[in-house]
């Protein structure tokens, strides 16, 4: 089989799925199948109006916090906490090992330290002159 390398600029969700198969194959060798599972914890104003939230996922048993916004509006009246909490809550429910996520340094590692999440890696220079942080919180040990 003679096989080649082309770059793309503009991949579709064609070349996505084509190069996630195999991966999927593979981990599913490794590691067993897993439900991946979404989940959004909403945070709304007195019109219904969504003005930030929680938003992540479930798979092979840890739940990802993709995203996490508070609104000036909300801040520290323990909107961050509350989510963070009903975050959790939701991860035992779905008997995940834990939780993680990444923030830059200009957002809220401390919060998440706060929280009671472990620092378990860092990118430096991304973007440059900042760092992004990965914590985690381990639920199951």
């Amino acid at each position: 089989m003679n096989l080649r390398i082309e770059l793309t600029q503009t991949p579709t969700e064609e070349h996505r799925a084509a190069i996630l198969a195999p991966l999927r194959a593979h981990n599913v060798s490794q590691a067993g199948p897993s439900a991946w599972e979404p989940i959004a914890l909403l945070v709304r104003d007195e019109h219904d109006a969504v003005l930030g939230g929680l938003y992540g996922h479930t798979f092979y048993r840890w739940l990802f916090i993709e995203l996490l916004a508070v609104p000036i509006e909300g801040r520290g009246q323990g909107i961050g906490s509350k989510l963070m909490q009903m975050a959790e809550d939701f991860a035992r429910e779905k008997d995940c090992v834990g939780i993680w996520l990444d923030t830059f340094s200009f957002q809220a590692p401390e919060f998440y330290k706060k929280v009671g999440y472990t620092e378990c890696g860092e990118i430096v220079d991304y973007p440059l002159g900042h760092k992004r942080h990965f914590f985690q919180k381990r639920l199951i040990d």
